[in-house]
């Protein structure tokens, strides 16, 4: 049912995770986090909270702590949302929260959404740098803010250093990113995956109109990781951005879980009554094993003697926009003995029928085969940029890291184009370029 902050928290406290290492979130930030169980649709599950341990908000409203507080909160709340308090004796707050949640309170301490201070891109970033974080947390969680900071920017058409976050860089964003990082920090997987999340469906209410599901913030997020998304089951929204930017820096793409020895899981629940479908999110953690990803595929063939050599360059690009997974051309010879090509395309199966049509219509063939071919086992790749210095001058280069379900490295492979213009503006052989953007890889993640 998608994620968001909160119930990213939740989740990994429920598989273990200990919740003592926030600390550093509630020690910097006038928060805390309030942990607690419930039961959605026949699963238990983790829930967390977090709230103000002030009695005034950045607005210089005083909260009274003796009142109950009912929120109907029908949107999360990683938007541009304007809210409305009313202080009487029972707050009705109508927020637009991050969090996939309604959870009614009747305690000390009032939620944090909505309240607190709006900070900029950069005072974020000063904020968590003051935190005293363990060096890899600080650059997970600056890494996060960066990714959420960058899909704003793209989506408003602005530089980075001038997005001024709204909710986002409120004190329950911070501390729902910061705690995921620590949490996931005291857990030290070797890799994270996730199969394709769900956005939900429907629309949002924003500070500027009614937008679709996923939000804007939630594609430009989702454009820049390495999974994939899925619309429904309902129609509300369940893929927050605080939630996608947090997978997006964490989590590789999967279509299917894993092979995997189970040593522990864990359900965070989000407030929405989402029945029959129950509103969690699941973390399963155990051990992967060594070895390749087997990923369902079909394998699509064709013979075609009639095709120009422009058409047959250019497949691998019309074609992946139908799904394609990898296109490959082999020379044939064909009845009379003439020459020709054999085409042949791997997708997943769900797509086989789109990928054929799309084929047909390139190439012009009057029938396209299924191979009957039902797997592969495939490395997990990740791009990755590393920065060469020559002659005193910076130089970016993208480079290919093939690793097995357990994370090991075991292929790393530089861009060729990358390397060539490198090698042109500075006199360097290719091979001399290509071996040290290699090696840079290699020498941070272990010998392959």
């Amino acid at each position: 049912m998608g994620a968001s902050g909160d119930m990213i928290l939740a989740t990994l406290l429920d598989a273990g995770a200990d919740p003592d290492v926030l600390e550093p979130v509630t020690d910097a930030l006038e928060v805390e986090y309030r942990i607690g169980e419930t039961v959605t649709c026949g699963i238990a599950a983790t829930t967390v909270d977090v709230l103000l341990t002030e009695a005034t908000d950045e607005t210089g409203h005083s909260h009274d702590h003796s009142h109950s507080h009912k929120h109907d909160d029908d949107h999360p709340h990683d938007h541009d949302h304007s809210h409305d308090h009313h202080h009487d004796h029972s707050h009705e707050h109508s927020h637009d929260h991050d969090d996939n949640h309604s959870h009614s309170h009747s305690h000390d301490h009032v939620p944090a959404e909505g309240h607190g201070p709006h900070r900029s891109y950069l005072e974020v970033c000063e904020l968590v740098e003051r935190m005293g974080l363990e060096p890899a947390v600080e650059r997970d969680a600056l890494a996060i803010f960066e990714l959420l900071g960058e899909a704003e920017a793209g989506v408003h058409g602005e530089a980075l250093e001038d997005i001024h976050f709204h909710e986002v860089g409120a004190d329950d964003a911070i501390a729902d990113i910061v705690g995921a990082a620590l949490l996931i920090h005291d857990l030290e997987p070797d890799r994270i995956v996730t199969t394709p999340l769900a956005t939900g469906g429907g629309s949002a209410s924003m500070a500027h109109g009614e937008y679709p599901i996923p939000t804007p913030a939630v594609v430009e997020i989702a454009q820049r990781a390495d999974w994939s998304l899925r619309g429904g089951p309902v129609d509300r929204e369940l893929l927050t951005p605080t939630g996608a930017a947090i997978l997006g820096h964490y989590a590789d793409g999967v279509e299917t879980l894993p092979a995997l020895d189970l040593e522990s899981s864990g359900y965070g629940a989000g407030g929405y009554d989402l029945a029959p479908h129950p509103n969690v999110l699941r973390v399963l953690v155990g051990d992967g094993g060594r070895g390749l990803v087997r990923e369902d595929i079909a394998v699509l063939e064709t013979n075609v003697d009639d095709v120009t050599p422009e058409v047959l360059g250019g497949l691998q690009e019309s074609l992946a926009d139908a799904g394609a997974r990898d296109v490959s051309t082999v020379p044939v010879t064909m009845k009379k003995s003439r020459p020709g090509h054999l085409v042949k395309v791997i997708c997943r199966p769900e797509d086989r029928e789109r990928v054929a049509r799309a084929l047909a219509e390139e190439t012009g063939t009057l029938g396209v085969r299924d191979a009957g071919a039902t797997h592969r086992w495939v490395a997990e790749r990740k791009f990755e940029t590393v920065t060469l210095e020559i002659d005193g001058e910076a130089y970016e280069v993208s480079v290919k890291v093939a690793r097995d379900i357990d994370g090991t490295i075991y292929d790393v492979s530089a861009e060729y184009e990358d390397a060539a213009r490198i090698a042109r503006n500075t006199g360097e052989a290719v091979r001399s370029v290509l071996r040290r953007a290699e090696s840079t890889v290699s020498g941070d993640s272990g010998s392959y």
